[in-house]
């Protein structure tokens, strides 16, 4: 997947979707960072054609999310590991895990919990120049001359 970010305009949103806007990249991106890092540990989670997790796991790779490292040599097998930017989206996966359980949580859900004060954790995406959660104040978008 080549990522053509002059067919996306100005708004970072569509670029953010085309490296990670489909559901099986996001649920990867959730299994590495649960240490799910190789690829049949991601199949049997996923329960994902193979097909499908090999183009994802390219398409993340080519888009800077995950970076692909070698663990065996006989036979070759490689893990695969968040990159910087696959660390950033962390945050993101968290807030969308957290609207899900909100307005999706009917039954038994999973929960992250902080391993320092066995608390779960709550998510809120902030503006880290005001501190005030997204959502509870107008914004406007401004766009480049």
């Amino acid at each position: 997947m080549a990522i053509d970010e002059n067919n996306s305009g100005t708004c970072p949103v569509d670029r953010g979707l085309m490296r990670v806007g489909d559901r099986w990249s996001i649920l990867i991106l959730r299994d590495i960072e649960r240490g799910l890092t190789r690829y049949d540990q991601m199949r049997t989670s996923l329960g994902i054609a193979p097909n499908i997790l090999s183009r994802r796991l390219t398409a993340l790779t080519d888009a800077g999310l995950i970076e692909k490292r070698r663990y065996s040599q006989r036979p070759p097998r490689d893990e695969y590991l968040l990159t910087e930017a696959g660390r950033d989206f962390l945050p993101i996966l968290a807030a969308i895990g957290a609207w899900g359980r909100k307005y999706n949580g009917k039954g038994a859900l999973t929960r992250q919990i902080d391993v320092e004060t066995g608390e779960p954790v709550r998510p809120v995406v902030i503006d880290a120049n005001t501190g005030a959660p997204l959502g509870t104040r107008p914004l406007r978008f401004e766009y480049p001359d």
